[in-house]
């Protein structure tokens, strides 16, 4: 019987069977092969399951390959999330791969510092040629991703990498949506858990992304406007956290306003509002906002 696995990495996809080569062939690269690799395939309708039917007798590490009906991203993870039996989790975007030593650094970064008392890992993204997308983390032990996001270590850019522990993702899954909107960011439930935890700071790059021609930062936009319910949710959550700069509340309060007002929930938003000093402030930014958007979102 084999040992059980640490970490699983899971990849939503839908059609890009043309980029889950390289990811594949960067997990086979990889020093330990301490994982578990889970692809959530959402509905695609070009050769994905073919591409991937002859990984999955691998006899270098498992592959799992679900598929499932077509829900968006944030249903990608709500499925890995159930069938994950490994202590620790990590996504990796079917448009992004993984460093040669990014699972061996995680699992001995983990094993070193990790407990009960942390979230997981936070970690860098870099782009194709090596380069840190963003702003490096803060030289600290451990962070709330809420600092990271309100500029209070004078980090305001950057993409990262998060490797959750298991279990505190299934204390906060499944997101639920709203009919008709798939473009509900799964880092909610990162946050959620970020109410409770700290992630411990790892500098080093543990992805390398590429972004994609009509990808979701291709596409933000009309993300807005196709999904103004779960923006609005999201940024009730960012409104939620205390000890928050003031530029923070007001410019999620102009988000929240805009989206709202797209939804057609005005009068609800404001009830569910829990900074409505900031949302009377921000409502008329918010209206423009709007009007941009419907725009821009066309």
């Amino acid at each position: 019987m084999s040992q059980k696995k640490t970490l699983t990495i899971f990849t939503p996809s839908y059609n890009r069977a043309d980029l889950l080569l390289r990811a594949y062939e960067a997990l086979q690269g990889q020093s330990l092969k301490d994982f578990i690799w889970m692809i959530i395939d959402d509905g695609s309708t070009d050769n994905t399951e073919q591409v991937v039917k002859p990984w999955l007798s691998n006899d270098e590490f498992e592959v799992r390959y679900i598929k499932k009906e077509n829900g968006g991203l944030y249903t990608g993870y709500n499925k890995a999330i159930e069938l994950a039996d490994t202590e620790l989790m990590v996504c990796i975007d079917s448009d992004d791969y993984m460093p040669p030593d990014a699972v061996e650094k995680i699992i001995s970064f983990w094993k070193k510092y990790g407990s009960d008392e942390y979230a997981g890992i936070v970690g860098l993204d870099c782009d194709l040629d090596g380069n840190i997308i963003g702003d490096r983390l803060p030289d600290i032990k451990s962070v709330n991703l809420i600092d990271l996001l309100c500029g209070k270590y004078n980090i305001v850019n950057g993409d990262r990498t998060n490797v959750v522990r298991t279990k505190l993702y299934k204390e906060v899954a499944p997101m639920i949506g709203f009919e008709g909107e798939k473009n509900f960011n799964p880092h909610y439930m990162h946050l959620m858990i970020s109410k409770k935890y700290d992630f411990l700071v790892l500098n080093e790059n543990l992805r390398f992304v590429e972004y994609q021609p009509g990808g979701l930062s291709d596409t933000m936009w009309k993300q807005y406007l196709s999904s103004p319910k779960s923006f609005a949710k999201t940024r009730i959550l960012y409104l939620e956290f205390e000890n928050t700069p003031l530029s923070f509340k007001i410019r999620n309060s102009i988000h929240y306003v805009s989206s709202i007002i797209i939804a057609g929930e005005c009068v609800e938003g404001f009830k569910k509002c829990p900074r409505k000093g900031c949302f009377l402030v921000a409502f008329l930014p918010g209206v423009l906002l709007s009007i941009i958007t419907k725009r821009r979102g066309k």
